[in-house]
């Protein structure tokens, strides 16, 4: 019998950690080769992690919720035959125990013991890892010096590393001392701000919200509390585009093996405009600008469970019309059946979201941070219009859809949002109807 090791597999290039939500397989089940052992989740992306052997899973390293490096061994797999592989357990490094022992000691010696029951750190608006966590609860750090903690893990995370340091610098400090970090969240949040509580009934459902709706609501409020969002609203006669659809629909599919929807046009609109306006494709990082070099647009797509998550389309000024619908259909397909890799989440330099999907003449998106600006397609509909011909202006039906643009006030001004967004649709309304495609 051979012991095969089962790791956490690289998942792309800026994903370093996941969460495991669910083992799939248990100790002393049989394990198939390539079948899925347990689900894990990034910040974004929720997928499965196959054996590589077939065996019998004998051990688990990890928990549900834990979160996990990649690289690190989870599980253990005991297969037929072959040599014995050395098992290492990573879970909880020597050192990094020794390391944690030793602030415990320091900081029991300089800090008055808590009186006070276990923390809860449920409300806290952080991302908390359960290591972070237990190490909180063990040196006794309330949910307020956590959330003042400036993480240097990915979106701001708190690392094992940030907890750490900070327990040090505070067994430093005489006990009676309070945090300097501390009080600008006391004075921030006071109880009085606390949402109202909510008063249930007999007949009322509780549903506890999911791992992913809580990551969008925590990601809605940051973006909200980020950036000063304003909007400009823009109406466009998308006649010809509709035109063309319809006549070029069948033929496209048939020759391309892919569905021609409205979507790949308008990012083809939004790509130009662009590069007519980089003032756009910019991020802020705290008092400093980044100007992007690539255009890369994120496109809000369902999830299976119905909850939205947004894949993005690299150098999407670069992909001609065919290209942008090869990847439109590619990236919502696998959305839809839940096989986006993290890396199809990465990287998104502006986003497009489409309301109309739902019937939305018009919306008031959020912003997908860093980003300064998102925006919402509304739902096509025939108006009537006046049309202006050199014989005199009529009135016709036409085709017409409304823009909404929403962007940061703090880095656009309306001059800059509006003018990208009337770009947008000249783009739209100069569309060719004698295009080949």
């Amino acid at each position: 019998m051979a012991r095969f090791e089962l790791k956490l597999p690289k998942m792309g290039e800026s994903v370093a950690e996941a969460t495991i939500t669910n083992w799939l397989k248990q100790v002393g089940d049989k394990v198939e080769a390539d079948e899925a052992v347990l689900e894990i989740a990034t910040d974004k992306v929720d997928s499965e992690v196959p054996s590589e052997v077939s065996g019998i899973l004998v051990e688990q390293l990890f928990g549900k919720d834990d979160l996990v490096q990649v690289g690190q061994t989870i599980a253990i797999i005991e297969t037929e035959g072959g040599d014995l592989v050395p098992i290492v357990k990573e879970a909880v490094p020597a050192a990094f125990v020794a390391e944690v022992a030793k602030t415990v000691d320091a900081a029991k010696e300089s800090v008055a013991p808590q009186t006070s029951g276990p923390v809860d750190f449920s409300d806290s608006e952080k991302f908390l890892s359960p290591l972070v966590k237990n190490i909180a609860k063990e040196e006794g750090v309330s949910v307020a010096e956590l959330e003042a903690i400036s993480g240097t893990g990915k979106e701001g995370r708190v690392t094992k590393n940030d907890i750490l340091e900070y327990v040090k610098s505070r067994s430093n400090q005489p006990a009676v001392s309070t945090p300097v970090a501390v009080i600008p969240k006391i004075v921030a949040a006071p109880v009085a701000q606390k949402a109202a509580p909510v008063s249930v009934s007999g007949g009322d459902e509780i549903i506890e919200m999911d791992r992913m709706r809580k990551l969008i609501a925590g990601y809605m409020v940051a973006s909200v509390q980020t950036s000063a969002h304003v909007q400009s609203f823009i109406e466009v006669d998308v006649t010809n585009i509709v035109r063309w659809r319809e006549k070029n629909k069948n033929a496209f599919e048939k020759r391309e093996g892919e569905k021609l929807t409205y979507t790949p046009i308008f990012m083809e609109a939004v790509a130009k405009a662009l590069k007519d306006f980089p003032g756009m494709n910019i991020s802020v990082d705290g008092d400093f600008i980044i100007k992007k070099k690539n255009i890369n647009l994120g496109m809000a797509a369902s999830l299976p469970n119905g909850n939205l998550i947004v894949p993005v389309i690299k150098n999407a000024d670069q992909l001609n019309l065919v290209g942008m619908a090869k990847a439109v259909n590619d990236l919502g397909g696998r959305a839809k059946a839940g096989k986006l890799k993290p890396d199809d989440t990465q990287g998104g330099t502006y986003t497009v979201t489409n309301v109309g999907t739902f019937g939305s003449v018009f919306g008031t998106p959020i912003l997908n941070q860093p980003q300064v600006g998102i925006l919402a397609l509304g739902a096509i509909r025939k108006m009537p219009a006046v049309i202006e011909t050199p014989e005199g202006d009529f009135i016709g039906i036409r085709q017409k859809m409304f823009l909404s643009h929403s962007y940061d006030h703090r880095v656009v001004d309306g001059a800059l949002g509006g003018s990208f967004v009337k770009r947008v649709a000249e783009y739209l309304e100069a569309f060719d109807v004698n295009r080949d495609v």
